[in-house]
């Protein structure tokens, strides 16, 4: 009877799974909603600068160009104007952008939740070999946060910004606001999920789904999933597609290493 009352029944891991969820939910919608206040001010700094050459991007490519006496746009401010489609739409994008900034700023405290709720399931051992688990997770999260917004979002920015193949003299474009947002948000957010690849092979490796074998003997394969999931998650351009590809295709050569470890630690 004793032991009956220590083991926790369905509906205690339901209310536990809803505390934790409350207290996820928490410090999402605070910081959403000062994301939200300040709004204009962050939309300048973070959306709106990428149309400047000012940008760190932008300066990084145009002093190479500089240095290579090679002529390029990304030493001039991008060609575009924004407008508004319809009635609103500053207004639902600014409640995206908040939500989405709130999660980011949110991740630590959320990893941590989510820590908090799986390890009373967890021997002393698992607890052991997962311990740093979420360290990583963060780490490889923001890694493909930054690489989203400093690399594929500005590059596809000025590419399409730019891009002018009959010679139009196009003094200034007029994309819409959201049709210029989602190539900040939608790279940013793949890139984050992309990122996440080194800590699933690890995962499945540990419960004995994949191993360094299969993942090397799929790795053609593999490769073409990339590609069309960088398709899927960036703006529909080859240029993006490949830039998004690359660093994703060198975590999978690094997730078979990992493999191997996890296969060899088993042994």
């Amino acid at each position: 009877m004793e032991e009956q009352k220590d083991t926790p029944s369905f509906i205690d891991h339901l209310s536990e799974l809803r505390t934790r969820i409350i207290h996820a939910i928490i410090p999402v919608l605070i910081f959403a909603i000062v994301i939200f206040i300040f709004f204009e001010p962050l939309s300048d700094l973070i959306l709106k600068s990428m149309l400047y050459k000012e940008f760190p991007t932008y300066r990084m490519f145009c002093n190479l160009s500089q240095l290579m006496n090679v002529e390029s746009d990304f030493c001039n401010d991008i060609p575009v104007s924004l407008r508004e489609d319809g009635l609103g739409q500053q207004f639902s994008l600014s409640m995206w952008f908040s939500i989405v900034g709130g999660l980011i700023a949110s991740i630590p405290w959320i990893i941590y939740q989510i820590w908090k709720f799986i390890k009373p399931g967890l021997k002393s051992n698992e607890i052991k070999a997962v311990r740093g688990f979420g360290f990583y997770v963060f780490i490889l999260l923001f890694a493909g946060i930054l690489f989203g917004y400093f690399m594929v979002s500005p590059l596809c920015i000025n590419f399409f910004g730019n891009y002018d193949p009959f010679n139009l003299g196009i003094e200034g474009k007029i994309p819409s606001i959201t049709s210029y947002y989602k190539y900040i948000i939608n790279p940013v957010l793949g890139c984050s999920i992309l990122f996440q690849l080194p800590i699933a092979i690890f995962l499945f490796s540990k419960l004995g789904i994949v191993n360094d074998l299969i993942l090397k003997k799929y790795r053609k394969h593999v490769l073409v999933v990339i590609l069309v999931l960088a398709a899927i998650i960036t703006p529909p351009d080859f240029v993006s597609q490949v830039i998004v590809a690359i660093p994703v295709f060198i975590l999978y050569e690094m997730s078979i290493i990992i493999s191997k470890r996890v296969e060899k630690n088993k042994q």
